[in-house]
């Protein structure tokens, strides 16, 4: 049986998709590894539904300018922009609480 991860505890959503992308292939060669042992553990469509149960999908209108350097900075730290994006917006949110709790 495989040792289980230890996965850290992130400060926000862009330090966290920093690492899952840091450690990819380590990532992958354990998930192979399991998929090929039959200890790849298996998640029910009821649970992944329970799971995304706390987000809502939204739509928004971004000018074209905006959304194309939000592409381009995404590629250069690894990630898909819309991980980026939320990443972004989670930490605009916590400055702005911490500004006014002040």
């Amino acid at each position: 049986m495989m040792k289980k991860r230890e996965v850290p505890a992130f400060q926000s959503e862009s330090e966290e998709a920093r690492w899952w992308y840091a450690h990819r292939d380590e990532l992958d060669l354990g998930f192979e590894q399991a998929a090929q042992s039959g200890t790849l553990k298996k998640v029910s469509r009821a649970e992944i539904l329970k799971r995304l149960s706390g987000t809502r999908v939204v739509s928004i209108r971004l000018p074209e300018g905006d959304l194309a350097k939000l592409r381009r900075l995404a590629v250069e730290k690894g990630l898909p922009y819309q991980t980026y994006l939320k990443s972004l917006l989670h930490e605009g949110i916590r400055r702005e609480e911490k500004r006014r709790a002040s």
